[in-house]
């Protein structure tokens, strides 16, 4: 197995390459389905290198091949898009953009989740790869993904693949940045991040004047007893040992203070790790929502529309093992197995299962690693800025370096039995 342990010397103009091209993409961040730019700088920067570049997949996706004689072909795969949120970290290269929503409202643009640096890593995997062929063999096949805060995105691609356009991968790989010790990564068999759902669900009433409550059928009533009772599905329907989570993220309802409006809406999410789990949440919610209404006199059934939808990401047992023993080999104990999986959710997998391919989904510490040990021995880790915080900010070193190191140690995991050549520029 390759390892990665050039002198970091070597690295330096490489990695000052990238961190120029991640503080560009973090102060110049784009919405879902939105990411034009970011989709160019991609495209143009591995085409430079003599991949094979196909733009507009599923919208504002990229794929580029670059064959290099037999052996398998590992998908490498990197989201591109940034949240609906004003930056408030202070940094010198902090995002002031705004952009216009999906519902036309002007909102804040931040990379809050750490896109930018998956970009990041991806361009530097390319370069090294395309610099050094005569140390691996294979297809490499890189896929920049629009869309993933919204499940757009994979799915997208997926449909726009088409038989025959691209090769098909042997392994999909993907990883994440996270709050934990920057320069530590950790993996996990089996599931590793929950499935998401997010569902709109409008509660119909009938409209009346405030002083005259009887000639109503209130919604705002209808919508607070739903959203207790729901509460009641994880603590009183889903066993202790399953974890799930479900919450009310927003009741909306009236206008004004004398008015009984005609309708409700709440918009919920729910955290689930098994499928049977999330079936039986699913139908739970649409039991209750409709019992409350008919214990209302509801005149109309409520109405349940999706709003995103992210399957399990379910590592294959195999294929993680593999990637493990490359972790342990080139980090030693700063690699180390998850002790649970995330409650956080992906469309990453929508890839391996729309394919039937193996996958795996692993993590890259980005916290400042002084200011991660001080947490845990104040143990105060949960108040860190966390992915989706105004105030997340990855240390660019070393998480830059770490995530490049990751992902070419699991690629060569398929594409060599020596990279050594292949990691030169790498600390």
């Amino acid at each position: 197995m390759a390892t990665l342990t050039d002198a970091l010397e070597h690295a330096r103009p490489l990695l000052s390459e990238l961190e120029a091209i991640y503080t560009d993409i973090h102060r110049n961040p784009e919405l879902s389905m939105q990411e034009v730019r970011t989709a160019r700088i991609a495209a143009d920067y591995v085409e430079a290198l003599g991949y094979d570049v196909t733009r507009g997949v599923g919208e504002t996706g990229v794929v580029a091949v670059l064959r290099n004689g037999g052996g398998a072909t590992v998908m490498l795969r990197a989201d591109m898009d940034a949240l609906p949120m004003q930056e408030k970290t202070g940094l010198p290269y902090a995002s002031t953009r705004t952009a216009k929503d999906e519902d036309g409202s002007t909102v804040g643009v931040a990379h809050s989740c750490g896109h930018d640096m998956h970009v990041t890593w991806l361009l530097g995997a390319a370069r090294l790869l395309a610099e050094n062929r005569g140390a691996w063999s294979g297809t490499a096949m890189l896929v920049f993904q629009p869309g993933e805060e919204t499940a757009q995105g994979a799915a997208g691609m997926v449909r726009d693949w088409g038989d025959g356009r691209f090769p098909r991968p042997d392994v999909i790989l993907g990883q994440h940045v996270m709050v934990g010790a920057a320069g530590t990564v950790n993996f996990r068999p089996g599931v590793a991040l929950s499935a998401g759902d997010s569902l709109k669900i409008r509660l119909f009433g009938r409209g009346s004047h405030g002083s005259q409550p009887q000639t109503s059928i209130d919604p705002v009533i209808m919508a607070a007893a739903t959203t207790l009772r729901l509460q009641t599905i994880v603590s009183r329907e889903v066993a202790p040992s399953e974890p799930a989570v479900l919450t009310i993220g927003s009741l909306q309802a009236g206008t004004k203070e004398n008015i009984i409006p005609d309708d409700a809406t709440i918009k919920l999410n729910m955290r689930t790790f098994s499928d049977d789990t999330r079936e039986y949440m699913l139908k739970a919610i649409r039991r209750i929502c409709c019992a409350e209404c008919e214990a209302s006199g509801a005149e109309r059934q409520p109405e349940f529309t999706p709003i995103n939808s992210y399957p399990l990401t379910e590592n294959d047992l195999e294929c993680t093992r593999r990637i493990g023993n490359a972790f342990h080999a080139e980090f030693g104990a700063r690699a180390s197995l998850a002790p649970n999986p995330a409650s956080a959710s992906e469309d990453f997998s929508i890839f391996g299962r729309a394919w039937k391919v193996p996958y795996v989904f692993w993590f890259v510490g980005g916290t400042d690693p002084e200011v991660y040990a001080n947490a845990v021995r104040e143990k105060t880790v949960n108040r860190l800025p966390s992915n989706h915080s105004p105030m997340f900010a990855p240390a660019i070193h070393p998480t830059l370096e770490t995530g490049l190191r990751a992902m070419l140690a699991a690629a060569s995991a398929w594409l060599c039995a020596d990279m050594s050549a292949a990691q030169e520029g790498l600390p």
